[in-house]
């Protein structure tokens, strides 16, 4: 089943998207990590993508798209994936479905004030990766697991966050009604249990979680 992700950051969709693609045998793709893997491969669309990213500029969806169809035409994607990070726009997915049939669009739907109080608590440990939230640290500053000190991502400091909405709300939120129009959207509140959550996205995909 090919799937996209839609959501605010801080929904859940990463969370939720490894626990999917662990469950199917399906590939995450993230548009960060191909752009990544390309311009590391030194493929041609790679190449150009870095010339943009070199210079500061945002990527053209040409080449994104390009990048895109490359990545899904790869064998791991025989059986299905998730796209997670694009499209962003509506060009984009309107270019999308001319390179890729989907399935199912799956939109964790979560409220500003949850996701600003959700991401502005975050603190993560830069030595074991490991993410907390302040409410659960009872005044503690130090990771659990390793001892290092915890750290706010300078993309979670409130004033970034509000901005990261912002964007979300007026470029990717028009997708949702993009996709109604299809027929492929599915609706999830994002604001639920996590493990409640990934129980009704398996059964919604038709797989007992």
């Amino acid at each position: 089943m090919n799937m996209i992700f839609l959501g605010p950051p801080g929904a859940g969709k990463g969370t939720q998207a490894v626990q999917i693609c662990e469950a199917l045998n399906i590939p995450q793709i993230s548009t960060g990590d191909i752009l990544r893997n390309a311009i590391k491969n030194g493929t041609e669309t790679g190449m150009k993508a870095k010339s943009y990213m070199d210079a500061g500029q945002l990527v053209p969806d040409e080449i994104l798209v390009a990048i895109i169809r490359e990545r899904l035409a790869q064998d791991d994607c025989a059986n299905g994936y998730i796209l997670d990070g694009f499209p962003r726009t509506i060009p984009q997915a309107e270019a999308l479905e001319g390179i890729a049939d989907i399935d199912l669009v799956l939109e964790l739907n979560v409220s500003d004030e949850v996701l600003i109080n959700r991401l502005s608590g975050r603190r993560v440990c830069p030595a074991c990766g490991a993410t907390y939230h302040v409410n659960m640290l009872n005044g503690s500053t130090k990771c659990e697991k390793c001892g290092a000190e915890l750290i706010q991502r300078k993309d979670d400091a409130p004033e970034t966050v509000l901005n990261r909405l912002k964007v979300y709300h007026d470029q990717t939120q028009p997708l949702i009604a993009f996709y109604e129009a299809r027929g492929k959207l599915k609706k999830f509140d994002g604001a639920k249990d996590q493990q409640e959550v990934y129980a009704e996205i398996m059964e919604a995909i038709g797989t007992n979680a």
